[in-house]
């Protein structure tokens, strides 16, 4: 009931939901960088949202399932294969024991993370109610770390071991319709919709300006914790030192120097640079789909319709998930 790794890819950690209620104590949230497909590929292999996923970047892992299991991929295109012939994403999938599951690199134009569910999840010790890796902390997830070569990472979940029940099973899954609402998935964007700041009317007009009509460059110094951005310098009216607050996931903030920092999954628990803006929530999955050398642009937009925004995306997951019903019932008898 595992798996085992024979390549690790290039960055491959488990992720879930986070690790809420902690950041007072220092701890940073971490959790799924693309939340949007972490939680499709989740509903295909029919769990729920809460479970961990194996978050892929750039160039992905192979594996050898030593049991059979239901999974399902999620993402960028890392065109994936199953011994060597290759399988479809957004699809609950069947492997059997002895199969090799591999990845290559992301496919142009299509992202950088790609998300692997197993149906029951993958059998990790929680940390502080989480199963999210902390590289940085060396907790969490698989031993706090990325994969390496010979892993064997357990699974809560494996399916009969039949030949005969196994085709039958991946031949009734293939037969469900699935149908993902616009609203889930992580679509390309021209620009990144952002609500100011609290400290946005202390920036200056030329750097509102430039803010809202530059190409940032997401810098090589790019990772989970903050997506440093290259473009104009942006500056305070009158600088000022500022009390340390809590980060946020896509809060914008200005150094001394005027690069931009984009917060991310990793982000520390507090920051004390000035914050310009926010990228509303149903943008972070398409920003985080982004790599070193993307260039991004932003809009302002109204808090009314971020909210909205919000709502119609949690509608839609819900929608989807009475709308998988048949698959938990297939993978349950």
């Amino acid at each position: 009931m595992s798996l085992t790794v024979l390549k690790p890819g290039l960055l491959s950690t488990f992720q879930d939901m986070g690790r809420a209620g902690h950041q007072h104590l220092g701890v940073p949230v971490c959790g799924a960088m693309d939340m949007c497909s972490h939680r499709l590929a989740n509903l295909l292999a029919g769990n729920d949202t809460d479970h961990a996923t194996l978050e892929m970047t750039l160039v992905g892992p192979t594996l050898r399932f030593e049991a059979p299991a239901c999974f399902a991929i999620a993402g960028a295109d890392l065109q994936p294969t199953i011994n060597d012939a290759p399988v479809s994403a957004y699809r609950p999938l069947i492997a059997r024991a002895g199969d090799v599951l591999a990845f290559g690199s992301a496919a142009p134009d299509t992202g950088v993370r790609t998300y692997l569910a197993v149906h029951g999840g993958y059998a990790l010790t929680p940390v502080l109610q989480s199963t999210s890796t902390y590289v940085r902390g060396a907790f969490g997830g698989h031993a706090g770390r990325a994969l390496a070569k010979g892993d064997t990472i357990g699974l809560h979940t494996t399916l009969t071991a039949a030949s005969d029940t196994l085709t039958d099973l991946a031949q009734a899954l293939w037969q469900i319709r699935v149908y993902l609402p616009s609203a889930v998935v992580a679509r390309a964007r021209s620009h990144l919709r952002l609500l100011p700041g609290v400290h946005w009317d202390e920036f200056t007009a030329a750097s509102h300006h430039d803010l809202l009509s530059s190409a940032f460059r997401i810098s090589v110094q790019s990772d989970r914790m903050g997506y440093r951005l290259e473009g104009p310098a942006l500056s305070m009216t009158t600088p000022r030192q500022i009390l340390s607050e809590a980060a946020s996931y896509g809060t914008i903030q200005v150094p001394s120097g005027g690069e931009a920092i984009i917060l991310m999954a990793d982000r520390q628990s507090t920051g004390g640079y000035p914050k310009i803006a926010q990228v509303i929530t149903v943008d972070l999955p398409w920003l985080a789909q982004r790599g070193p050398g993307a260039t991004v642009r932003f809009e302002l937009t109204e808090l009314d319709d971020a909210q909205r925004l919000d709502g119609e995306r949690e509608a839609a997951f819900l929608q989807l998930q009475d709308a998988l019903a048949s698959l938990r019932t297939a993978l349950q008898a």
